[in-house]
Formats: structure tokens, C-alpha cells, sequence
């Protein structure tokens, strides 16, 4: 008699991933209790920005005023997996109000209440930047806390992102959809992937300069959250200058807190205070204003007409 083969014996003997397995077994038995009993789940306040824009401190600083729910980490796979590059023909990680399937808009809440608990979530994904007329639609009550910043500044530490990473590893995509469907030589073929997030018309600077592919999510990821604000109502929708992190902390987030009709106490005062010295960059040292100057002075000037409109659009001279 042949010997019984369990190849996959050990995975089912194996602490952490039968813990795994149970945990993920946990959290569909609650979305599926969602789906039975509907309990009540606000709509979510999303922070959004350009990567590298500031969203990280911006979205650590509401959630340690203790009102929301929320994750320590982004969500990019989970929106992907509702909408974006696998299925949808490697279009874009875009998304408009005619994707909002009101199926995802139960999908996500279950999400949420799996995981969190039913309250009031806080939501930090950069991708969701391209993505509020969709939010908008599937969640009409939700708001959105969008940070801008300094073109230069922002695209310069992109230019750092793509080429040094991060702390904890690097901002590829392949690990996230596999392989492009296309070739992509971008910068002399330095990049044979994208790294941040794929914008609308990606393939058309697959074979384009570093500065300018970063130019270019940017100025997509800046243009579409303000053309889709045009439909969002002003009381659901705050814009702040990462800029002020460092000269007027307390003041700005005073601002955002009232805006969402939260407490600003003492406590977050202080809190608030110390923020000048707290933001680290993942990628390249302190940030700064004006640290475009020392990183990549010539890159960033090549792409300034690009990016001058919309930079004076957003409050930002240009001539500093």
C-alpha cells in the first residue's frame, strides 16, 4: 500500500498560521453577522493626500484624539479589491461615482465591523485620493480631510521614494498586481515597475523621466481629489497645507478638529504643540520646507512650468 503524502501537514500543525486561520475565520463569521443585522456604522472619515503629502502625521493626530476606530496601516489591496488594476483592465487605481457598486459599500462597512468594531472608522489611504467621487457616492455622509502640499517638496521626496524606499520596505507595485501588462523603462530604464500608485494614462510615461512621472502623480492625484470635491458639500470637506504642521500646529488642527465636530482638548493641544519636531520621514531624513533645494534641485526645476498651475491654484508661490 502507497504512503499516505500530507504535504501541508505542517501548515495545519503550525501555531501562528492555525491562529491566522481562526482569525480569519472570526472575521467573516462577523461579516456575515453584518450583513444579517445591519448594525449601525457611520459613515468614514477618510484622510487623503498625494503620498508623501503628509497624510501619515495628519491621520496619527486625529486618531490620538480617541474618537474613531481604525487600522495602524493602509488599505490599498482591500479598495484594489473592490475596484482597481486586476480587475478592471489595469486601467488605474482611479475610481469615479459610476464604479460605486452599492455592494462595496456593504463590503467595506462589514469590513470595518469585522475588524473594529461598529463606531465611527478613520481611514489613512493615499490611493483613496484618487478615488473621492467613488467614496462620495458609496458613502454620501462621509468627509474627507485632504492635505496638499509644496509641489516641489512633494515631488522631490516621490523621487526619493522611487529610488531609496522606505524604512520598511519600498513602494513597488508588482508585489501588489504582479507583473504590468506593459513594458515600463521608465528613466532610461532605471524602473521596471511603478511605485506610490497608478494615476489615470500611466502607460503613456512608461518610458519617461523620473521627475516627470512623479510630476505626474502629483498633479493627478492633486487635480482629481479637487475636481471631485465640486460635488462634495463644504461641510464634509476640509483642505489643509502640510505646511502649517510646522508653523501653525495648534491652529490647524484646532481647525480640522471643530470641522468634524470633535473635541480639541488640552491634551491634544500639547499634543499638537510638540508636532514640529515629531514628523520623520520614512524615506530621507527630516522634512523640511524648500528640502527640494538639497535633494533634487535640478530635476524639480525641469518640471516647474508642469506643475506652476496648479501649484498657484493650491496657494503656493512659486517664486520662494
Amino acid at each position: 500500500m502507497p504512503s499516505l503524502r500530507l504535504p501541508h501537514l505542517h501548515k495545519l500543525l503550525d501555531p501562528e498560521i492555525r491562529a491566522k486561520n481562526v482569525q480569519w475565520l472570526r472575521w467573516r463569521a462577523r461579516e456575515h453577522y453584518y450583513a444579517l443585522a445591519h448594525p449601525d456604522m457611520p459613515d468614514p472619515v477618510f484622510v487623503i493626500g498625494c503620498s508623501r503629502s503628509g497624510t501619515t502625521i495628519t491621520f496619527e493626530t486625529l486618531a490620538a484624539g480617541g474618537h474613531f476606530l481604525h487600522f495602524d496601516y493602509e488599505l490599498p489591496q482591500f479598495w484594489n479589491g473592490l475596484y482597481g488594476p486586476n480587475n478592471n483592465g489595469w486601467i488605474s487605481e482611479a475610481a469615479g461615482p459610476e464604479q460605486a457598486d452599492p455592494e462595496h459599500r456593504q463590503r467595506a462597512l462589514a469590513y470595518f465591523y469585522a475588524r473594529l468594531g461598529a463606531g465611527p472608522v478613520l481611514d489613512k489611504t493615499c490611493i483613496n485620493t484618487l478615488r473621492v467621487g467613488y467614496l462620495h457616492k458609496l458613502f454620501p455622509q462621509a468627509r474627507f480631510v485632504f492635505i496638499h502640499r509644496d509641489g516641489r517638496d512633494n515631488i522631490s521626496s516621490m523621487i526619493d521614494g522611487w529610488r531609496l524606499g522606505r524604512s520598511d520596505g519600498g513602494f513597488g507595485l508588482e508585489k501588489f498586481f504582479g507583473p504590468s501588462p506593459v513594458p515600463v523603462a521608465i528613466n532610461d530604464g532605471e524602473f521596471s515597475e511603478w511605485h506610490f500608485f497608478l494615476p489615470p494614462g500611466w502607460r503613456d510615461y512608461n518610458q519617461a523621466s523620473l521627475e516627470e512621472v512623479c510630476a505626474f502623480q502629483w498633479l493627478s492625484a492633486n487635480r482629481l481629489a479637487l475636481d471631485a470635491a465640486r460635488d462634495v458639500p463644504a461641510a464634509q470637506w476640509v483642505q489643509v497645507r502640510y505646511e502649517d504642521i510646522f508653523e501653525h500646529p495648534v491652529e490647524m488642527f484646532r481647525s480640522v478638529f471643530e470641522r468634524l465636530d470633535l473635541p480639541f482638548d488640552a491634551r491634544m493641544q500639547a499634543h499638537c504643540a510638540n508636532l514640529s519636531g515629531r514628523p520623520t520621514s520614512i524615506v530621507k531624513g527630516a522634512p523640511k520646507r524648500q528640502k527640494w533645494k538639497e535633494s533634487n534641485p535640478r530635476a524639480i526645476e525641469r518640471i516647474l512650468p508642469t506643475i506652476a498651475p496648479l501649484m498657484c491654484e493650491l496657494g503656493y508661490a512659486i517664486d520662494d
